[in-house]
């Protein structure tokens, strides 16, 4: 009489029979991969949840930005009409749309959100270097007088007797303190201290916005070597 054939199947060529120990060591194996990726589905959804929540609150020139960068006009769209819902269900159903959208978003949309969203909480990286240019020369001026002539030499429309005055106020509120650099410790800064990089970096942001509007160079119609040939 012939043996009934066990039930079961074949994993990289080795026979596994239903019920038997690697079998079940399979299949937990596999509801452990099944429960994983459900954990990161969910995990995923909810950051672009609340990254379509976050981008309620983008500036208008970001937004724009994005448009040109793959995200869709139905975004943006369903963005401003969850601002104008009152409704606290309205709402809420209108954001579940907005996450809807997000899912949605290929890759590199999705990384254009993230960066315009960086860039609103920490400043584009021209602005940053600007305000580490301005932290630069407010610490030089207070430092060195061959600071303030440099400084006035570059930047002429400064009101030199103003900024004088500041800088003496800062040294005298804010002298070296030699215990609390070996500690470690910021000083306290004055109001002078601020006023000063406020003032230096009104006139660098100035500086920067006549470089960017200043029209480019026209050939010299007296050069014959500068009017283009046919």
């Amino acid at each position: 009489m012939s043996r009934k054939p066990k039930k079961g199947y074949y994993v990289r060529g080795q026979f596994v029979a239903e019920g038997s120990e690697m079998d079940l060591e399979l299949k937990r194996e596999l509801k452990g991969t099944d429960e994983q990726s459900r954990t990161d589905l969910k995990r995923e959804s909810t950051e672009l949840q609340k990254l379509g929540e976050d981008l309620m609150d983008l500036r208008a020139d970001l937004m724009a930005r994005l448009l040109t960068e793959g995200v869709p006009e139905k975004l943006a769209e369903a963005i401003q009409e969850a601002k104008r819902i009152t409704n606290f269900e309205g709402k809420r159903r209108q954001m579940q749309f907005v996450g809807k959208l997000m899912r949605q978003l290929d890759p590199a949309a999705l990384d254009a959100v993230r960066a315009a969203l960086d860039e609103q909480r920490n400043g584009s990286a021209k602005e940053i270097l600007a305000l580490h240019q301005a932290e630069q020369w407010r610490d030089g001026l207070i430092a060195s007088d061959d600071q303030l002539e440099r400084w006035l030499t570059e930047h002429p429309q400064t009101d030199a007797q103003q900024l004088r005055a500041l800088i003496r106020q800062a040294r005298k509120d804010n002298p070296v303190d030699k215990t609390s650099v070996s500690l470690g410790l910021a000083p306290r800064q004055s109001r002078s201290y601020r006023d000063i990089f406020q003032l230096v970096k009104e006139h660098l942001a100035r500086d920067a916005k006549s470089a960017d509007n200043e029209p480019p160079e026209r050939p010299d119609d007296d050069n014959p070597d500068d009017i283009p040939r046919y």
